[in-house]
């Protein structure tokens, strides 16, 4: 435990106790939004970003402390470890340095120094390193034997071993990482074959590249490397080899003798054939690394502000996937978001019944009694959004452009096909729509995040990685929300801290052969959900309309009893103290606290009983795009339009006008000052008002401005 603390230690700013008791807490299989939560005081406070960095540190400790073990097993059954050896492997605090130190030790392959070794030539190689010997021909020819038929041939071996000698060099190879990591530079070339190809197209700025391997962009290196694997470009690593080979020299060579002139060769043989391209891969992999970092978390940011997008609530909606051809297809859901109606309904060409289309959404939102129209954001949206906007509604109906993005994923998925099996995937997709604008959330949660669309080169990054980082996400929203467990779906459920996609299901089971839950305490009923189970999920899950008016609120069961309390002492009850922000205010909380509760948890029960079980999600506004912007070349340099940011990059927000094409607000043009963080400026559905820079036509490039 020691070690994993300083390990955390020196990779955090975190107090040495905060990191103590939460690898305590997890260890104890708590989770990361109930350890924020409800453990305040044992973690100092620690959010969930700062504990999800514990998580991450811990798993590489272990990774590293697993790794060490094996070498240690392996170069003991060889009967190769030292006790220096073993003490350097023991202190090792990185991958790299491990790795480094066990690569003279490992088995190898067939290689030019091995078979050099086979023909006797490593004595050879150590009269040559010690650069005593002036007539190094005639030492070569002692080793003129078996395989070896010529003194070059022996050199030549020895040189190999040598070669391998300095690769396995832990100095050396820490300076070129260091140059590869300072003054890298890389490059792309077109391969002209494909040069006309048409997807190659998209990659023309890459034909002919060069930077900083350590300055480049996150978006720009997934761009080449995703050229280069489509097989479009050649990329390469360079550094200045006279200046690498000069270092090196200086490290070996101190003598100006024949000797000399052999280990010269062999520096050379080494670096182009073992150093430079095991460690320019490695400075690659290195920044391929950081940068799917760097789009992961832009696509975690991306994730978390489309998942906590305002929902208008239980509100009845009908909803519309349009479409030309195929007509639009419209479903009219209750205020839960069951369907109660589908058809279909074709307004725009070839059939143009626009008449008959009008008459029929009428006549649904005055039967189904709609309070809300959701249109998908895809083909005919604008067209079908303008005739909407020309019915006379007999009451007042607000009208919302949703975003598609995942809905045939959805429509097509297992959990799709399970909650509407009589139906086919155009109903399925219309009723996620309408789903997405009654609660974002709770629909979102059944679609592969990937497949939403919020992120840039999301394929190309490391997919383990990137789904781990977006689970995390989505449980951590879920959480922060709170789910009504007899309305949640099993997806929803499973996303609850401590529950998981087996207890969602006897959870979804339970509900549907039992009822309804009428109490918190009801929910250690369900098969297989225990105790821990019911403390990592408790406070996160809501019954509406419960006899205990706190099982609707995030008041965790455990702390029930200081609540009353708190009431009894007021002389009140406790539905009478929920929501009294007056009395509240004025309770003095040091008389609570205990061994076993803290302030910073007291402040955070008062703050949920003054408004209990609120949604920290902003309600859905209405928003109008400029209807007189068609197409593309409907933009003219210096319009101003209300726009929808739907992308946020590192180098960036795209927006929605209203047309098929998204435009761009690069960085330089989000503000007049430096802009350390997009997300400082913009965020994901925000209605904004753009400038056009430039429209590109050809290229479908549309250039805008944040206009303040």
């Amino acid at each position: 435990m020691a070690q994993l603390i300083q390990y955390i230690l020196t990779h955090t700013q975190l107090l040495e106790s905060s990191i103590k008791n939460t690898i305590e807490l997890l260890n104890e299989d708590c989770t990361i939004p109930f350890i924020s939560r409800y453990r305040k005081e044992a973690t100092g406070n620690l959010d969930e970003v700062q504990i999800g960095d514990i998580v991450k540190f811990k798993e590489q400790f272990e990774t590293l402390e697993k790794r060490k073990v094996a070498i240690l097993k392996t170069l003991e059954e060889q009967a190769i470890l030292t006790e220096d050896l073993k003490q350097k492997i023991l202190k090792t605090q990185d991958l790299i340095t491990l790795e480094d130190l066990y690569l003279p030790f490992k088995k190898k392959r067939k290689t030019k120094a091995e078979t050099a070794r086979k023909n006797g030539l490593e004595p050879l190689a150590k009269i040559i390193m010690s650069q005593n010997a002036n007539d190094i021909e005639s030492v070569a020819y002692k080793y003129v034997k078996g395989d070896i038929s010529t003194t070059e041939e022996a050199l030549e071996g020895a040189r190999h071993i040598i070669a391998e000698w300095i690769n396995e060099r832990t100095d050396i190879r820490n300076n070129l990482r260091n140059e590869l990591e300072r003054r890298a530079q890389i490059s792309t070339k077109v391969i002209k074959s494909k040069s006309t190809d048409e997807k190659a197209q998209k990659f023309r700025d890459y034909f002919d590249w060069s930077e900083s391997l350590n300055r480049i962009p996150s978006h720009r290196l997934l761009a080449i490397l995703r050229a280069e694997s489509e097989g479009f470009i050649r990329v390469k690593i360079e550094v200045d080899e006279i200046r690498v080979l000069e270092r090196i020299d200086n490290k070996i060579i101190r003598s100006n003798n024949a000797c000399a002139d052999q280990i010269e060769l062999a520096i050379s043989d080494a670096y182009k054939r073992l150093l430079f391209p095991s460690l320019s891969n490695e400075a690659l992999s290195n920044a391929k690394e950081k940068a799917d970092e760097s789009a992961i978390t832009v696509f975690a940011k991306n994730l978390k502000q489309l998942l906590l997008g305002s929902p208008i609530g239980e509100k009845r909606v009908l909803a519309i996937d349009p479409g030309f051809r195929t007509g639009c297809k419209v479903v009219c859901l209750d205020a839960q978001g069951h369907l109660k109606h589908n058809e279909t309904i074709y307004p725009h060409a070839p059939k143009n019944d626009s008449i008959g289309a009008i008459k029929k959404i009428s006549s649904l939102a005055e039967a189904y009694k709609i309070e809300a129209i959701a249109i998908g954001n895809g083909t005919a949206s604008r067209e079908t959004e303008a005739l909407i906007r020309k019915i006379q509604f007999k009451n007042d109906i607000q009208v919302f452009v949703v975003s598609e993005a995942g809905a045939s994923i959805y429509s097509a998925s297992k959990i799709a096909r399970e909650e509407f099996p009589n139906y086919d995937v155009t109903v399925r997709g219309s009723v996620s729509i309408g789903r997405r604008l009654q609660d974002p959330l709770a629909e979102l949660v059944k679609i592969d995040a990937k497949s939403i669309g919020v992120g840039q080169y999301q394929h190309d990054v490391d997919q383990t990685k990137l789904q781990k980082q977006l689970d995390i996400v989505v449980e951590n929203c879920v959480n922060a929300v709170g789910v009504n467990i007899n309305s949640a779906s099993q997806p929803l459920l499973s996303y609850v801290s401590g529950i998981g996609p087996k207890l969602a299901e006897n959870i979804f089971n339970y509900r549907t052969e039992h009822g309804v839950f009428k109490s918190r305490k009801d929910i250690l009923k369900v098969p297989r959900l225990g105790g821990k189970a019911f403390e990592q999920s408790a406070g996160f899950l809501r019954i509406k309309n419960a006899k205990n008016p706190l099982d609707d609120s995030a008041v965790h069961p455990e702390r029930y009893a200081i609540v009353k309390q708190m009431a009894k002492d007021e002389g009140i009850s406790l539905s009478e103290l929920i929501g009294n922000k007056a009395i509240l205010q004025k309770i003095n909380l040091k008389k609570y606290v205990s061994q076993t509760i803290g302030l910073l948890t007291l402040k955070d029960i008062i703050k949920e009983l003054e408004k209990p079980g609120l949604d920290i999600r902003e309600t859905a506004k209405v928003f109008t795009f400029n209807q007189n912007i068609k197409t593309i070349t409907d933009l003219h340099e210096g319009q101003l339009l209300p726009g929808i940011v739907n992308n946020i990059t590192n180098f960036g927000c795209f927006v929605d006008v209203g047309i098929k094409e998204s435009g761009l607000i690069h960085v330089s043009n989000l503000s007049d000052s430096f802009v350390k963080d997009v997300n400082e400026h913009v965020h994901l559905h925000q209605q904004i008002i753009v400038k056009v820079l430039e429209v590109d036509v050809a290229r479908k490039r549309i250039q805008l401005k944040l206009h303040k």
